[in-house]
């Protein structure tokens, strides 16, 4: 029998306002995001971003997430690259990341933050475009099973929306359940859903946590997921193990 880490009260990060998904605006709340840039070249690059609070100041006092004050996720519009970064505080409230674009492309970036003065977690959004000719790539087909690097990801569970149903990933290496995966960021896994077609964003946390006496680390990582809506998602799970981060994507439909 699998033994999944689905102990506890699970956290899903929607950070709306108004009704509507997370990671839809770029100013919110009374928060702003404020991109240094929105144009890149493919190949390393810095990218640089200020949150503005209502005073029009920059933000400079957030409250951890997971280990992290400020979590910022980049997407291809297609849904077809997915980027996890944790960007570096410089100071007077302005952040930095180095990453590695290797195609022109449409992209989104995402700030998953919370201010102190809010109280609570919220999801900002901005438009990428990193220059250059390129072809658009469609969403890849649903799939319950994905492979990187010699690992076997399966998901189980049908994703819907209007409630929120549970789902299993099941980490597995050439044949063989992993049952020592590593914690990052304080939890076993971390899941990102985006929606095709308007990228509405939901950020979920498994139930229970490494070192709480229950939650056993893999094969199984569960998530209670709650969707905005219908729709094509993709899914992309972070999880840790041999001391490297490695991310597995899938395609779902939500009716």
């Amino acid at each position: 029998m699998n033994r999944h880490a689905h102990h506890g009260t699970p956290e899903t990060h929607h950070a709306h306002g108004g009704g509507l998904p997370g990671g839809l605006l770029i100013s919110q709340d009374g928060y702003t995001l404020a991109p240094e840039s929105t144009v890149l070249r493919p190949g390393p690059a810095e990218i640089r971003f200020r949150v503005l609070g209502p005073d029009g100041r920059p933000v400079t006092a957030f409250t951890e997430i997971h280990d992290k004050k400020v979590h910022l996720i980049i997407a291809r519009r297609e849904l077809t690259g997915f980027w996890h970064l944790h960007p570096e505080h410089l100071g007077e409230g302005l952040w930095s990341a180095r990453l590695d674009l290797p195609e022109a492309g449409a992209y989104r970036i995402f700030t998953d933050i919370s201010p102190e003065g809010l109280g609570r977690t919220l999801t900002l959004g901005a438009d990428l475009a990193v220059a250059g000719p390129y072809e658009p790539l469609p969403v890849p087909e649903p799939a319950t099973v994905f492979t990187v690097d010699g690992y076997e990801v399966r998901l189980d569970g049908e994703p819907a929306h209007g409630e929120g149903r549970h789902l299993t990933f099941t980490v597995a290496k050439d044949g063989r359940p992993v049952t020592d995966l590593q914690p990052y960021l304080a939890a076993y896994g971390h899941l990102v859903v985006l929606r095709a077609g308007d990228l509405a964003y939901v950020h979920v946390h498994p139930g229970g946590e490494p070192g709480d006496g229950v939650t056993e680390p893999g094969p199984g990582i569960g998530f209670h997921v709650e969707l905005p809506g219908p729709g094509t998602y993709r899914f992309f799970l972070d999880f840790k193990h041999g001391d490297v981060v490695r991310t597995a994507a899938f395609t779902a439909v939500a009716r």
